[in-house]
C-alpha cells in the first residue's frame, strides 16, 4: 500500500474491488433469500399475492445491487 502525505494508507484498485465484492455479495444473497422466502410463502399458502410482495422486494434489492456496482465502477464499453 502506498502512503499518502497525511499518514493514511491508500488502497490499490484491486484491494478496493475485493472489499466492495465482499460487501455487495451480501446484497446478492439477501435479495435471493427474500425472493426464495416469497416463493416459499406462495407455495405454502397457495396464494400468489403475499409471496409476490416478497419476491418483488428481493428483485428491488438485486436492482439496488446492480445500480451500486455500475455507479461504483462505471462500466463503460
Amino acid at each position: 500500500m502506498a502512503r499518502k502525505s497525511n499518514g493514511k494508507r491508500k488502497m490499490t484498485a484491486l484491494q478496493e474491488f475485493e472489499i466492495m465484492k465482499l460487501v455487495l455479495d451480501k446484497f446478492l444473497w439477501l435479495g435471493f433469500i427474500v425472493m426464495g422466502w416469497g416463493m416459499y410463502l406462495t407455495i405454502r399458502d397457495a396464494a400468489i399475492l403475499p409471496g409476490l410482495w416478497y419476491m418483488l422486494g428481493g428483485a428491488v434489492l438485486l436492482l439496488l445491487f446492480l445500480i451500486i456496482i455500475v455507479k461504483e465502477y462505471e462500466i463503460i464499453k
